[in-house]
């Protein structure tokens, strides 16, 4: 496995690659890496014949009161599990080779950016956008993979490879969850041993609105009230900063269940941001549940 930090390393190791006839896979992360990410470097290690995994906390995606200086950052960990997983290159830069000199070009993908977490973090989604496509010049990948866990960034992603004619496909693989449901994050290494007891209401309050679509319940509203009925009531550590369920494609508010709809919602357990989705497909014949 090779370990390289710098972009004009990667650029002619890939170009080399290429050369070569092979399909380029690429992982984008930020480190401190978990079973969530590794199902993703599976996947990418299945599909192509050059796994590519970036390991890079960028600061243009947290804002002024946010926790970059505290985010995790075990890179000899990191890199052990990149050994063991088969990746062929870890490309893991600082930011002054990132930024070498302030940015005055950023990506922004509007509209999408404005809703549900974008509400509450101005500016995070271009700063994913601006790096994400500094990473895809750099590692011209193929195919890159992302985790539907940050469902709003993945279908960013994709708006701005399509309109922006970016070569790479994107896959969104399935949230990977604890024994007791919470989706796995880096950040879940900041929670207490209570809060993490309670950090399940996330993934409860997910259940509870897909009980009620299953008994035929289709008022937006009526579920978004009674998920946050149900956290209020039993997880006293819990803040509710959205509760929101969309349309999967465009994010836009919907009022009632149909098609493909997206069901999100974003908590504080004590001073922890945690995100949560559940994706519904609501068909004829059947209705499909992506959790």
């Amino acid at each position: 496995m090779k370990v390289v930090k710098n972009i004009k390393r990667v650029k002619e190791i890939i170009r080399e690659e290429k050369r070569r006839g092979k399909l380029i896979g690429f992982v984008p992360t930020m480190g401190a890496l978990h079973e969530g990410h590794l199902s993703l470097i599976r996947k990418c290690r299945k599909e192509c014949d050059y796994v590519v995994v970036s390991i890079f906390v960028n600061p243009l995606q947290f804002g002024p009161s946010e926790d970059f200086d505290k985010y995790p950052r075990p890179v000899k960990k990191d890199l052990r599990l990149c050994r063991k997983e088969n990746v062929d290159l870890v490309f893991l830069p600082s930011i002054k080779e990132m930024y070498p000199e302030k940015q005055l070009v950023f990506v922004d993908v509007e509209e999408l950016s404005k809703v549900l977490c974008g509400r509450f973090r101005p500016g995070h989604f271009r700063g994913v956008c601006t790096v994400v496509t500094k990473l895809f010049n750099i590692t011209e990948p193929d195919i890159s993979y992302f985790g539907q866990k940050d469902f709003q960034q993945a279908v960013i992603i994709k708006k701005m490879v399509k309109d922006l004619n970016m070569n790479t496909k994107i896959k969104v693989l399935p949230i990977v969850r604890d024994k007791d449901g919470l989706a796995l994050s880096s950040r879940n290494t900041y929670l207490s041993s209570e809060e993490r007891k309670q950090a399940v209401c996330l993934y409860k309050s997910l259940l509870l609105a897909k009980e009620l679509i299953l008994k035929g319940e289709r008022d937006a509203f009526k579920i978004k009230r009674k998920m946050k009925s149900f956290i209020e009531k039993n997880f006293d550590l819990a803040k509710i900063q959205y509760i929101e369920i969309t349309d999967a494609n465009n994010l836009k508010k919907i009022k009632k269940i149909e098609g493909k709809v997206l069901v999100a919602l974003a908590v504080f357990i004590g001073t922890t941001r945690l995100i949560d989705n559940m994706l519904v497909h609501i068909r004829k014949d059947k209705i499909i549940f992506k959790l």
